[in-house]
């Protein structure tokens, strides 16, 4: 071949090589998916499930979102982890949140979807226990888990139920061993949400219908909200759309946890085989009737907050904790990156 030949040759493959890639363009790269840390308020349980259904449906995935969900050790801790940046969003107990904003309001991270509306703050008893009001609490011991919502509202319990917190022994303990202890009288009550004792003593073996008292909170005068979906404001800032596509997803698992409260319970036990599936959905089924059904959603639908409500929870706070300032509610909760109104839900049953 002379090089003539060899030069037109080149030539030409180049020119086809050319018009294959003009013919066949390459294919775009995927959108790059926006990871979010999130941190739970307990262990892997029947309340969680619409979390795990809106990922396992692709919700999450259809707004641009990798999540992943981490278990928690109690509905007080996710705050500060939110606020130090460990994580980008927690699922957590708004008091906790009131008493941080009050005292570091420029790392204060903010409360974007409330799911519980009713209190279940309680101290649990024996039910064979001498303990039968607030005020007989006094010179006795109850343990709790440090990040535990009850026992960091119990400052505020013991100034609206009237009983002198000097006299209160306080131990802390490991979650896992809170209704082992209980029931063998290692501590004469302990800290917890009604439900998450209530049915993690049915894990146990115990009747907690005979053989646990509630003191619950809410029957002293405390009608708070409890956990909400909490972020950090540097992602509020930095990516709103980010954040309203984790609500609209959370939102949607909610819708379908109302719809087949089997498949969120199957979702959970998707990541924790270990679960007992029909205590799993004793307890949800508890949560969505004691926990999330206060009347007001009739109007506002579940994820948003009655103004006033929330106001008068914080000078609760504030007053019964001595907290150095009172902030806002804008400080605490905002329904900016809620999903429209019309489909918050309004009914749980």
């Amino acid at each position: 071949m002379t090089s003539i030949t060899r030069r037109s040759a080149v030539v030409l493959a180049a020119t086809f090589a050319a018009t294959i890639v003009t013919a066949v363009p390459l294919a775009a790269p995927a959108a790059a998916q926006t990871k979010l840390k999130m941190v739970l308020n307990w262990k892997y349980q029947g309340p969680q499930g619409w979390f795990f259904l809106a990922d396992d449906r692709g919700y999450f995935k259809a707004a641009g979102l990798d999540v992943t969900m981490d278990q928690g050790n109690g509905s007080g801790a996710p705050i500060p982890l939110v606020a130090n940046g460990t994580y980008d969003v927690g699922f957590g107990d708004i008091n906790a949140l009131i008493e941080f904003a009050a005292k570091k309001p420029e790392e204060a991270p903010i409360a974007v979807y409330m799911m519980y509306n009713r209190p279940p703050f309680t101290i649990a008893v024996r039910a064979d226990s001498t303990i039968k009001t607030p005020k007989d609490l006094e010179g006795k011991t109850l343990g709790g888990a440090a990040g535990d919502g009850a026992l960091k509202l119990f400052p505020a319990f013991c100034k609206v139920a009237k009983i002198d917190c000097t006299k209160v022994n306080i131990t802390n303990m490991q979650p896992n061993l809170r209704e082992q202890m209980l029931m063998q009288g290692q501590v004469d009550g302990v800290f917890g949400y009604v439900n998450t004792i209530r049915f993690s003593a049915k894990l146990t073996g115990v009747d907690p219908d005979k053989q646990i008292r509630f003191i619950n909170y809410g029957d002293y005068g405390m009608d708070l909200y409890s956990n909400a979906i909490i972020v950090s404001k540097k992602l509020a800032a930095s990516n709103p759309e980010a954040v309203k596509g984790l609500l609209a997803g959370i939102n949607h698992g909610l819708e379908d946890t109302l719809k087949d409260p089997d498949a969120a319970v199957a979702a959970v036990a998707k990541r924790e085989p270990l679960i007992k599936v029909a205590v799993e959905r004793e307890r949800l089924d508890a949560t969505l009737k004691d926990e999330m059904n206060h009347p007001e959603i009739a109007k506002i639908g579940v994820g948003n907050i009655d103004v006033a409500r929330l106001q008068k929870s914080i000078d609760i706070l504030v007053e019964a904790n001595n907290l150095p300032r009172t902030p806002k509610v804008s400080e605490i909760f905002t329904p900016d990156f809620l999903p429209p109104a019309a489909d918050l839900p309004k009914k749980l049953f």
